[in-house]
């Protein structure tokens, strides 16, 4: 079964090796020294971004983004996800468009850039304030102080920019689009997973929220 995932993308791993300090320039290993509750000093080994911008309080922004048609109102939201493969897990990951922000920007301009940038959709945020951008949330903070905001946008297929979207790449990336219905995610990540492709936990927590809300009835 994980011969679907490897058919669609010919990326390879040549060779994995340590790497020096002095050449990093996206991350870094540190060793930060603390007292515990209990007065013990302790060690702790963990990654850093070498990217933040200067005054920023965040690395990056993941973007969910709604799939609207105003000529069918009625008709079930999709999500909009890619598949991208990654290195250092030697996989095709299942995820949702997601960017390092630039110095000065806004995240909620860095999610409507990235958007445009890696599917070619212009989106727009959410105008309520109380739903259009996540607290900070880091993604394994045991490991590493990588952290980002999750951006909500809507995209309304309707528009003559949307009709026939061009992402525009960079060189070293090779991005597959696509969408699934907002109320399947979970049951397609599971489907992914069987297929080969690894979950991003962005898209498999969202996936997971969704489950929750079906099975208790939340909404």
């Amino acid at each position: 079964m994980a011969s679907s995932a490897k058919a669609l993308n010919k990326s390879r791993l040549i060779r994995r090796e340590r790497l020096d300090k002095a050449e990093a320039k996206w991350t870094t290993l540190v060793k930060t020294t603390y007292i515990d509750p209990e007065g013990v000093e302790r060690i702790w080994e963990s990654g850093e971004r070498l990217t933040r911008p200067e005054g920023c309080d965040i690395d990056a922004v993941g973007v969910a983004a709604i799939l609207q048609d105003p000529a069918n109102p009625h008709a079930e939201p999709r999500l909009l996800l890619q598949k991208q493969w990654r290195a250092p897990v030697d996989q095709t990951v299942i995820e949702v468009p997601a960017g390092l922000m630039d110095a000065g920007e806004s995240p909620e301009d860095c999610a409507v850039r990235e958007l445009k940038e890696e599917t070619g959709y212009i989106g727009v945020v959410l105008k309520d304030k109380s739903f259009d951008v996540s607290p900070v949330m880091f993604n394994d903070p045991g490991f590493c102080n990588t952290n980002l905001r999750m951006i909500h946008v809507t995209v309304d297929l309707s528009l003559p920019e949307n009709l026939t979207p061009q992402p525009r790449l960079e060189e070293s990336e090779f991005i597959e689009t696509f969408s699934v219905p907002l109320t399947d995610l979970w049951h397609m990540c599971k489907k992914f997973e069987q297929e080969g492709y690894a979950i991003d936990a962005r898209v498999g927590s969202l996936a997971e929220g969704i489950e929750f809300a079906k099975r208790w009835k939340l909404t």
